[in-house]
């Protein structure tokens, strides 16, 4: 079983979406440790993205109430979120995508990120970067945290609308390889999520 877990550079980054294209290219499971906020659950949107019948959604371990980093939400409802509590789903053999919240340095509670997490379940990442101004910078310090860890990095995929430098830049100096690159799209459904499934295993190493 491959265990790729999907984070990214920020907040609002694609990572949704790119955990649904990869399930919908690997038949994947999915599993999102730990959700905050009520409404826009991830894992009912990746459910909405999906063609195949394969792939088994595992629930949250944590579902916080406040949309909010993951150790204000569980301080607003008297929870502690441990690394102990996190233990990886039963997927009779398919790989699994696991989706984070926000970047590598989110905080889970005094202590612990979600970098801690990454290294608990042992799972290969797969970086979303974004282009926007300060984005190289933000990229490549997520890879130097990431590697100063020894988490194994699969690639980047570049969400929105291309500029060559920026993407350049940031493969050459860290060294990884595009799995994918994503327009910003008007408009998801599971047929588009599908096409760009089929165009992953053009890059995929």
């Amino acid at each position: 079983m491959n265990k790729y877990f999907v984070t990214a550079i920020g907040t609002n980054s694609g990572k949704t979406i790119v955990s649904a294209i990869l399930m919908q290219a690997f038949q994947a499971d999915y599993w999102k440790p730990l959700q905050t906020g009520l409404e826009d659950r991830d894992a009912d949107t990746v459910h909405g993205l999906l063609l195949n019948d394969y792939s088994v959604i595992h629930p949250e371990r944590h579902w916080l109430k406040r949309p909010a980093s993951p150790h204000e939400a569980a301080d607003a409802e008297g929870v502690e979120i441990k690394i102990s509590d996190f233990i990886l789903p039963d997927t009779d053999g398919n790989d699994l995508v696991i989706e984070g919240a926000g970047g590598v340095m989110v905080p889970l509670n005094e202590q612990d990120t979600i970098l801690d997490l990454i290294v608990a379940l042992g799972a290969e990442v797969i970086l979303v970067s974004n282009y926007y101004l300060g984005s190289i910078n933000h990229t490549l310090l997520t890879v130097a945290c990431l590697r100063q860890h020894q988490i194994p990095i699969k690639g980047i995929v570049f969400n929105g609308e291309e500029n060559p430098y920026t993407k350049a830049v940031i493969l050459k100096k860290t060294g990884l390889p595009c799995l994918l690159d994503i327009k910003q799209e008007k408009k998801w459904d599971a047929f588009l999520v599908n096409q760009y499934a089929v165009k992953l295993f053009d890059y995929w190493i």
